[in-house]
């Protein structure tokens, strides 16, 4: 038997992507953004409003990061959604965690976190079904602790996933299956 629940995002998990920028001054400003995906191969969509500090910020400067939160940092991931940069213009400092200049965007790779996109701006939509923010991925960067040779191990990057139903975070870590193998067995 299947029980209604109440309607939310109801897709899990969502990610945890910390979107950084710089502000007007050059400080980095970064926000929690779970409602973000691949849209092609090489292009992310970003569903945010243009109240947003960062959305601003992404529009002036052409230019910001995505990266993946991880479960050693969920209390700074989890204050970068929870407080505004429109109301705190300390938020970043706050949180004790670096950032270095991206050299081939105008955005601020934070340190700390495990993977980085790079991205260019690209456009803004805003429409009857929903706005956001679409890029284009320019480099992807990983930190050689989450690294197996040349490929990044899931396992050691210790992702974090949010649960719009709970409101919990949870690690996503331990593989499977294969993809594009393990369905062959019913071939």
């Amino acid at each position: 038997m299947r029980k209604t629940l109440h309607l939310t995002e109801g897709i899990f998990p969502m990610p945890v992507l910390m979107v950084a920028t710089y502000n007007e001054d050059g400080s980095v400003d970064v926000m929690n953004a779970a409602w973000g995906t691949m849209q092609e191969r090489g292009n992310v969509a970003l569903n945010l409003t243009e109240t947003h500090r960062t959305v601003q910020n992404i529009k002036r400067n052409k230019a910001f990061t995505i990266s993946i939160a991880d479960a050693a940092h969920i209390v700074e991931a989890d204050y970068f959604g929870i407080v505004s940069g429109n109301k705190e213009s300390k938020k970043f400092e706050k949180s004790g965690l670096t950032a270095s200049k991206s050299d081939l965007v105008d955005a601020p790779i934070i340190n700390e976190f495990p993977i980085c996109m790079e991205c260019a701006f690209m456009e803004y939509q805003d429409n009857t079904y929903g706005c956001g923010v679409i890029g284009k991925v320019v480099r992807i960067t990983a930190d050689e602790k989450v690294m197996a040779g040349d490929k990044i191990d899931l396992s050691l990057v210790n992702a974090i996933a949010f649960d719009p139903y709970t409101h919990g975070y949870y690690k996503v870590a331990e593989r499977v299956g294969e993809a594009f193998k393990d369905g062959l067995k019913l071939k």
